[in-house]
């Protein structure tokens, strides 16, 4: 059935196709960044262009499907389908399957340099545990599969706040969540931290004190391989693509440790170098420390030769409140003279403006403003103060198990696409 041509000089067809078919073709025009009217018409075309009909597809169980078509296409396809002995519906489906055999997934893109994202700052409680979690999962999600994003809506918020509307509103006129593919890279989460939150949070047990540890490695007391320490987080959204270096215990001893190592601001590196190749990208969730080890940190998100800015540096978790600036600027201080005394690059990846809640009022909403007039870093993401993350906690899952489509994860993947 059609209707009448759209402004576009496209008619509206509507037919029936299986909804595997269905899924599947809405899965492959988002990973390939094409409408789905026009692949239809591509492989419609391709269908008629064909001598004899491909082998039949089971469309048992089909569900209404309407597209816009070129004027005419249609009619000529009813005629085709005709002289090949088959129904529309069976015509469609092979002409959809065509298009996804000639239009194959893309492959996921592969940094030649290991990403190294530092999520930091010096103050305890601005959630970095959550970010770095994630952002995390945001990175490794099934690039088969489709995910609510709400990029739009995220820039149309900072826009509105860097031109002084009030940030607390809904900023911006509402708009839809785009599904978006995962992006599928290969993540490793570092607990840097020696309380352990990040690791307890996603159901993992922190390291035994006297075994093995990311410390005894940065201190040149390796037991064994550092990948032996490594798991896995399970879930199918993630594949066999996110893990965890658990903490220990032992890294509050950290910083005394490194202060008889040669080269100390390397030791991270060192100690991460042997598992960098199985990945694309490592997060590290710092402690709330400007010792010897954020030095380490820091040091390990340090452009690299032939990396291009920003593909590594340090991503500051703030509040929308006083203390959080306090905070930042002695981390900054901490980095600006990193990159003096060992002549670093040290890129910033950006402000996460985290926990906001517009309704508290002045003291919230004058801080956001204040966090929007730093460029540099800029603020990539607001990410509100809601209950899934709590409870996810709670229940020692990821937040992308527990809610993958609430607001927090939703605003995660529209980070996880600004910094990439």
């Amino acid at each position: 059935m059609t209707s009448p041509s759209s402004p576009n000089d496209r008619e509206k067809v509507v037919s029936k196709l299986p909804s595997w078919l269905r899924q599947e073709l809405k899965i492959r025009t988002a990973q390939l960044r094409v409408d789905i009217q026009d692949a239809v018409h591509q492989g419609i075309a391709h269908w008629s262009a064909l001598a004899s009909a491909p082998s039949p597809v089971d469309t048992s169980g089909a569900e209404s499907f309407s597209t816009w078509l070129p004027a005419g296409q249609w009619e000529s396809f009813r005629a085709d389908s005709k002289d090949r002995g088959v129904s529309l519906i069976q015509g469609l489906a092979q002409a959809v399957r065509l298009w996804l055999e000639m239009n194959p997934a893309p492959t996921v893109k592969r940094p030649s340099v290991v990403r190294r994202i530092v999520v930091c700052n010096q103050k305890g409680g601005v959630g970095k545990t959550a970010i770095t979690a994630g952002t995390a999962e945001a990175l490794a999600e099934d690039p088969a599969s489709l995910h609510p994003v709400r990029v739009a809506r995220q820039l149309a918020r900072l826009s509105a706040v860097e031109d002084g509307e009030e940030p607390g509103a809904d900023s911006g006129p509402p708009v839809d969540l785009e599904d978006l593919p995962g992006l599928g890279m290969r993540v490793l989460l570092v607990d840097f931290d020696p309380q352990g939150h990040l690791t307890k949070q996603l159901g993992q047990q922190p390291l035994p004190i006297g075994g093995d540890s990311l410390t005894c490695h940065m201190a040149g007391e390796a037991k064994g391989p550092l990948s032996d320490l490594i798991v896995p987080i399970p879930d199918d959204r993630f594949g066999d693509r996110l893990h965890i270096l658990p903490a220990c215990t032992d890294a509050f001893l950290l910083d005394v440790r490194l202060s008889t190592v040669r080269a100390r601001e390397a030791a991270l590196e060192r100690a991460l170098a042997p598992v960098e190749a199985d990945y694309d990208v490592i997060l590290i969730d710092c402690p709330p420390s400007l010792g010897l080890s954020m030095d380490a940190a820091i040091y390990y998100g340090r452009r690299r030769d032939a990396e291009q800015p920003g593909a590594s540096g340090a991503l500051i978790v703030v509040q929308a409140e006083d203390s959080s600036a306090d905070a930042y600027d002695l981390l900054t201080s901490q980095i600006n003279d990193l990159r003096d005394d060992l002549s670093l690059e040290i890129d910033y990846l950006g402000l996460v403006v985290n926990l906001y809640d517009g309704r508290r009022g002045y003291i919230a909403t004058s801080s956001l403003q204040a966090w929007m007039d730093i460029k540099d870093p800029r603020v990539v993401a607001i990410v509100p103060d809601l209950k899934e993350q709590r409870e996810a906690v709670r229940v020692k899952q990821p937040l992308f198990v527990y809610a993958p489509k609430g607001d927090q994860a939703v605003a995660l993947r529209a980070l996880a696409r600004e910094i990439s």
